[in-house]
């Protein structure tokens, strides 16, 4: 209570079992994290984070690799490894004993495998780990006056978990300084001493954050699952040889004990007569556990392309081998830090592996650690989203053949037309003509001579040429022939290339993306985009000196929330439950197969941002690489790859057949498709029905007031003149009185 009044954020120690539960019951009541090395528990037990991991599941399969029936289980309490010498008093030749601690190479056990005892144990720490190195060399280069048993001390496996714990609360602490978490000791800091004891608040977010951390430590990966035990880790296992402790195998929750030695070889160093380990990353279509594979054990547990590839290539070179699920999940990223190497990449620079088959990319700074085989398969970074909906035909899809810009011009080009046909009819004379009749009436006053190209007549012979149905007039000058000849031409032209494309359109069902390209990415805020957070396609960007690419990677490094994904399957999760609003950039073949998969709601757009390929690894300096590389030239040429990848891509597939997936899908025609043609059609008889209305009520109030006016004229009887000066004048029916007149 003391430490916890001056504000302590969380706390280090060890426990044994008498002060375990006042501590953990200390710890949840006041929410104060307690990291610690000391044995883990088997409670599920919220604050605390247990740095030491579990012996049982490693110890039970290594008595399976044994094939032991019959044991005997030898234990004590935890307060040292010295108790173990009063069993080696005990040992008779030809017994074989399993020491459950992580520290076998701490323990001398030289005068009892010289007494004819075969002893296995556990190691968790890896002397091959560029983090072990590093602190080894530190460690040597202290001050023998400060610290004289620095050099002649070794490193023992509790030191690496304190290490390690001082490493994972630092880490927390930094994240949560990056996600701008208030952790502060004011408001609510809680109070040991009221009844009931009042928790920290701000504890929880500490807890979260511990349990969040996952870095490489000098016990290797470092990972927790939701009750603060490690999880993902691995454990060497230990022999004692003629000339020491010798590494046999590994033990992960994943693959359980993998052996990396025969005991029946002599000749260790020959290739073919020990089992190969083959590392490889668990992600579909490469490797898949199959749905009996609880009742499976080894290789027969997966299935996928690379398993497909691994046997083949065993079968060209003549290996027997090992397929191990790579702990942490990742591909290979080095760590510009600390610059140790994870994923598969670590797998085979550490020794844990011998070859890598996987969708591994071949790049320049893999290359520098690993070799690589010939590429079996070529891809290249493709852009995913979740697929638009496809468009419903609207009502006047039947205008989609040409732009609206097209349809503008031509309604210009009609008025334009017409109104040059009207003007050049005007100005020419051949159009006017006379009838012989009409001449003949009255030399005296001819009529006007008629012009049948009015402004009316012009616009309905235009109207009539456009939509090729003719028209009962023509031009007769050879000015309106020439604007009806380049008007005809003008209407072939554009008729021709609406007929051509009007069929793709009605009978072809679009689906508007709203991103085509990682231009269209990079210019725009509204969706946001990333990638795997440890691979190739990261450094990619990373990387990358083209302005695009730069201003796609300015954007991903800084986005909140974080674009980037642990593994693709999160990756392709997100797309699928962010509406449209997230774009995930990974390689073209997954993406391919994605698409292929249910739901069938995801789509890869653009092409390929750039090109590479996926490449068998092996160590550098390896015997393996040269049969290795040529197993794969042969393959290729023998068609198997292609066969392969057909097989776990298409042959397989949910979403229809290869060809299937495109955008668009040709359809038969649907009243959808040509309803704007029916409501022009009912439009225009309406419009038709309706002038017609129009018309005839005109023309009958003309005539009503033609026969009125009619009707008074008869009616009108003039009154005598009373001035001599009066006058009326009679001339074709008209009576005119002083200065009126009215037709009759």
């Amino acid at each position: 209570c003391s430490q916890f009044s001056r504000g302590v954020y969380a706390i280090f120690g060890f426990y044994d079992k008498k002060s375990m539960n006042t501590l953990t019951s200390f710890c949840g009541a006041l929410h104060t994290s307690f990291v610690t090395p000391s044995y883990p528990t088997d409670n599920e037990v919220q604050f605390v984070i247990q740095m030491r991991p579990a012996l049982r599941g490693a110890v039970l399969s290594l008595l399976s690799h044994y094939k032991w029936q019959k044991f005997v289980y030898l234990y004590d309490t935890d307060r040292g490894s010295h108790l173990y010498e009063p069993w080696f008093t005990v040992l008779i030749r030809g017994y074989h004993y399993i020491l459950a601690n992580l520290g076998f190479s701490n323990v001398s056990l030289d005068k009892v495998f010289a007494g004819g005892a075969n002893i296995s144990g556990f190691q968790i720490v890896n002397p091959e780990n560029p983090i072990v190195q590093q602190f080894m060399q530190r460690w040597e280069r202290l001050d023998e006056r400060e610290f004289p048993e620095a050099r002649n001390t070794p490193l023992k496996y509790t030191s690496a978990l304190t290490h390690d714990a001082i490493l994972v609360i630092a880490e927390a602490f930094r994240y949560l300084r990056r996600q701008r978490v208030d952790v502060s000791r004011r408001g609510s800091a809680g109070d040991c001493l009221a009844n009931p004891a009042v928790p920290w608040s701000q504890g929880i977010d500490i807890e979260r954050a511990l349990k969040t951390v996952q870095v490489q430590g000098m016990t290797g990966n470092i990972q927790f699952d939701n009750y603060g035990r490690r999880t993902n880790y691995t454990i060497d296992v230990y022999e004692m040889k003629t000339g020491g402790p010798r590494k046999i195998g590994y033990w992960n929750e994943y693959t359980r004990f993998v052996n990396i030695m025969d005991p029946q070889v002599s000749n260790d160093s020959s290739v073919e007569n020990r089992t190969i380990v083959v590392t490889t990353i668990m992600e579909a279509p490469y490797v898949m556990y199959k749905k009996n594979y609880m009742h499976l054990e080894g290789n027969d547990r997966y299935e996928g392309y690379c398993v497909d590839l691994a046997s083949e290539i065993a079968k060209h070179v003549g290996i027997k081998y090992k397929l191990s699920i790579v702990m942490d999940g990742k591909y290979g990223a080095r760590d510009p830090e600390t610059k140790t190497w994870n994923g598969m990449v670590g797998e085979l620079v550490y020794g844990r592996a011998d070859i890598a088959v996987a969708p591994l990319t071949i790049t320049l700074v893999r290359e520098e650690v690993i070799d690589f085989s010939k590429p079996f398969m070529s891809l290249g970074i493709s852009i995913m989203i979740k697929k638009p909906q496809k468009s419903k035909p609207g009502v006047f899809s039947f205008l989609d053949p040409l732009a609206y810009e097209i349809w503008m011009c031509i309604v210009f080009a009609y008025i334009g037309v017409s109104v040059v046909l009207f003007l050049v009819s005007r100005f020419s004379p051949y159009e006017w003509n006379l009838e012989e009749q009409d001449e003949t009436k009255d030399p005296q006053t001819p009529p006007d001579p008629p012009n049948d190209f009015g402004i009316f007549n012009s616009l309905w012979f235009s109207l009539g040429a456009f939509m090729q149905q003719g028209c009962d007039i023509s031009p007769r000058s050879l000015s309106g022939r020439i604007v009806g000849g380049v008007w005809w031409f003008f209407t072939l032209i554009i008729i021709s290339s609406y007929t051509a494309n009007l069929a793709a359109f009605l009978t072809v069902e679009r689906m508007v993306s709203p991103i085509e390209s990682a231009e269209d990415l990079a210019k725009q805020t509204e969706i946001a985009y990333g990638t795997l957070d440890s691979g190739s396609t990261k450094e990619f960007f990373r990387r990358s000196k083209i302005a695009v690419y730069e201003k796609m990677w300015s954007y991903m490094k800084s986005a909140e929330p974080s674009v980037f994904v642990k593994t693709t399957p999160d990756g392709v999760a997100r797309v699928r439950k962010s509406k449209g609003k997230f774009a995930f950039l990974l390689e073209s073949t997954m993406n391919e197969y994605i698409e292929q998969r249910k739901p069938c709601d995801t789509m890869k757009v653009g092409g390929n941002l750039d090109s590479k390929g996926y490449g068998v690894a092996t160590p550098k300096g390896s015997a393996l690489r040269t049969p290795v590389n040529l197993a794969v030239l042969k393959l290729s040429e023998q068609g198997i790859l292609d066969k392969l990848k057909n097989k776990w891509w298409y042959d397989k597939g949910e979403c229809g057949t290869k060809d299937s997936g495109s955008k668009d899908k040709t359809s038969a025609l649907s009243l959808s498709n040509v309803a704007g043609v029916f409501y022009i059609l009912v439009g225009g008889l309406g419009l038709a029905m309706m002038v017609a209305l129009i018309e005839f009520c005109y023309k009958s109030r003309q005539e009503t007031k033609r026969l009125k006016l009619a009707k008074n004229a008869q009616n009108f009887k003039p009154a005598p003149p009373t001035n001599t000066q009066n006058f009326a004048t009679y001339r074709e029916g008209y009576n005119v009185y002083g200065t009126e007149s009215v037709k009759i």
